[in-house]
């Protein structure tokens, strides 16, 4: 499979060794240009692409870069991504401390619309719950009782599917969370993230999440940039 990855951080640089060890075709891109990701390119077999010609041998999509570059990214991506690639989120609104506040999300907006509507093409939430160092060494063969959990939300169940299985290929037990509108459940601050659950835990983490959580997680991420 052509597997495109905006994002060349802690997060995009794991997929892009674990997917090109299992054989797909993987291409990375970032903000800086190839050049800047000629160890990564070296180091996981991926190629490295300016953003558009990534974009544009995409079958799956995955965008793993801070939320003030997605309003640009959307122009490359309405202009070159081709119709029915599936685009994977894994990103986390951070305000103050890495990220510009983006007001809709505070007053409510599940991030992971908020990146839809910045895309225009409909997303699956994924992987967002699951931190670098576990993604890099948390995979384990399907059916053990300590393989980790994560939700997978959107609309598209075909394109849930192809996450799911990808996220199994890896090591993980990727699982169906619902649609975007119930992805504030799997956002920072509920019980399923980060929190490295099996699978029945981490489904019981996201029936037990409170729209309060991630609020809270905000405020508490809002007082460490003012004490920095």
């Amino acid at each position: 499979m052509d597997i495109s990855i905006i994002g060349s951080g802690s997060i995009g640089g794991t997929l892009a060794e674990q997917l090109a060890g299992r054989g797909h075709t993987v291409t990375i891109a970032n903000s800086r240009g190839p050049a800047s990701l000629a160890e990564l390119a070296n180091r996981t077999g991926a190629t490295a692409a300016e953003t558009a010609e990534a974009v544009g041998r995409a079958q799956v999509l995955i965008v793993s870069v801070p939320s003030g570059a997605l309003p640009g990214l959307g122009r490359t991506v309405e202009k070159h991504l081709p119709a029915g690639a599936v685009v994977i989120d894994t990103s986390n609104y951070v305000p103050e401390l890495r990220d510009q506040p983006i007001a809709a999300i505070d007053d409510g907006l599940p991030e992971g619309l908020w990146v839809a509507r910045q895309l225009n093409r409909p997303i699956i939430k994924a992987l967002n719950t699951v931190g670098a160092a576990s993604l890099a060494s948390g995979g384990r063969p399907r059916g053990d009782s300590r393989r980790i959990a994560a939700p997978v939300s959107g609309s598209d169940a075909a394109a849930k599917r192809t996450v799911i299985a990808l996220l199994d290929e890896i090591g993980f037990d990727g699982f169906d969370a619902g649609d975007l509108d119930n992805s504030w459940r799997q956002e920072p601050g509920t019980p399923v993230y980060t929190a490295d659950l099996p699978l029945g835990q981490a489904r019981k983490a996201i029936d037990e999440a409170m729209r309060g959580d991630t609020a809270a997680w905000r405020e508490r991420i809002r007082s460490t940039a003012k004490r920095q």
